[in-house]
């Protein structure tokens, strides 16, 4: 037996208590760089607890719709942003906490340009692009120390577009 969720588009209001959109979004901040560059400053928090910050590049193997979500996993000591380098869409999906395990998750796709930072702890799917290359810049806890909380659905979930 399987659950089905539904690709939601992601808007920084339906993704807020999971964590931040990080997207251009809106006029920017200030124009820098003789006039030739807008900057949309300080879209996210980077939380990290007893270690650093540090950039990662991930080259993940893009998948196809639909999608099963088996698993989910947060990071109790950081929070982790995912920044797409590629101007493709990606498939994120989180849940609230439900006592320590996943609540009822939700999935979203993302539009071309956009990324996400999960918050400290918050219960989230696997890096899943749908399109090749796979490739991200990811800024998350850089440090020694259980950081990785996984958690296995009895009965998993499929993902449709």
């Amino acid at each position: 037996m399987t659950r089905t969720l539904t690709l939601e588009h992601l808007t920084a209001a339906a993704f807020a208590p999971f964590g931040d959109v990080l997207e251009v979004a809106g006029a920017p901040d200030k124009i820098i760089n003789q006039g030739l560059c807008g900057r949309y400053h300080d879209l996210a928090s980077i939380d990290i607890v007893d270690g650093r910050a540090g950039i990662s590049i991930f080259d993940a193997q893009p998948r196809e719709l639909p999608l099963t979500l088996d698993m989910m996993e947060r990071h109790p000591q950081g929070s982790q942003a995912f920044l797409p380098m590629t101007h493709q869409p990606f498939v994120v999906v989180v849940a609230p906490d439900a006592d320590g395990t996943p609540g009822q998750p939700r999935a979203f796709l993302t539009t071309p340009g956009q990324g996400v930072n999960y918050a400290r702890g918050t219960w989230h799917g696997v890096l899943t692009p749908i399109h090749a290359p796979g490739l991200f810049a990811v800024v998350d806890r850089i440090g020694d120390g259980p950081n990785l909380q996984e958690h296995w659905f009895e009965t998993p979930f499929i993902i449709k577009g």
